[in-house]
């Protein structure tokens, strides 16, 4: 059967529910988005949300909620990095809402980076995409990438401590790390800030939405630094999922 769902197209109830609507051009960006993303899921096994309400509330509208202030002046010029990228998002669908972005995508597989390169290629934005395959650990102990990013944004990608060591070391002053989260509870914020003290970075707020279609409840906690980030995080390869900043006894084996 068809799905009738209002949410199963780019309609008036998914913008109104967003508080952002795309001008033609990102509307149809985002239509050959999810065309694109289904012709490449067919080679590549980049993610099974691609049809009706998975693409529009999973993908689109759970990667854009938590950008509404910068979707309110989305010419300005940002440097944002989507880390764990997957299929795309949220990079690709920010990449789109905010024309004045350049963004960087990072993702260890190859096959992925792959696809969402030409996606990226195939939508016209080529010139702001830049898509790097490596661990992020790396990339946050590169001179070119770290402390030069304005938003630094991961979904889906680990525990909220393993997330913010990924995030706080590519944030310049002043710009924000957006942890995209389901439910949050005071556990989860204790874990936070524990690894937040020893990357000398805070949280500046927390925003939680209830996705239409009994799509789930999702938090996003913003953060910034409150200083250079010690040289030494992120660690080493694999480091910070063995062992999350702010879970540990004791930081000194890291």
């Amino acid at each position: 059967m068809p799905d009738t769902s209002p949410f199963a197209i780019p309609g008036p109830e998914l913008w109104s529910l967003l508080g952002w609507e795309p001008d033609a051009r990102q509307l149809q960006q985002l239509i050959d988005l999810q065309q694109l993303l289904q012709d490449w899921n067919s080679r590549v096994n980049l993610t099974r949300l691609v049809e009706g309400e998975d693409f529009w509330i999973a993908q689109v509208l759970d990667s854009l909620w938590p950008l509404l202030p910068e979707l309110k002046s989305p010419d300005t010029p940002r440097r944002c990095i989507d880390v764990g990228t997957g299929g795309g998002f949220p990079g690709l669908a920010v990449a789109i809402a905010l024309p004045g972005a350049e963004v960087t995508l990072v993702d260890s597989v190859g096959r992925k980076t792959a696809a969402v390169d030409a996606m990226a290629k195939s939508l016209g934005l080529g010139q702001r995409v830049l898509v790097r395959t490596e661990r992020v650990e790396r990339t946050g102990q590169d001179p070119r990438c770290r402390g030069t990013f304005d938003l630094a944004m991961a979904r889906a990608v680990g525990a909220a401590p393993v997330v913010a060591e990924y995030l706080v070391p590519l944030l310049r002053q002043g710009g924000e790390a957006l942890l995209y989260r389901g439910r949050w509870n005071e556990s989860d914020e204790a874990e936070l800030q524990s690894a937040l003290r020893l990357l000398k970075a805070r949280s500046l707020c927390l925003q939680r939405m209830e996705l239409p279609s009994q799509r789930g409840s999702r938090t996003l906690i913003r953060l910034g630094p409150d200083g250079a980030t010690p040289g030494k995080y992120p660690r080493a390869t694999g480091l910070p999922t063995k062992m999350p900043l702010g879970v540990q006894d004791d930081d000194s084996r890291s």
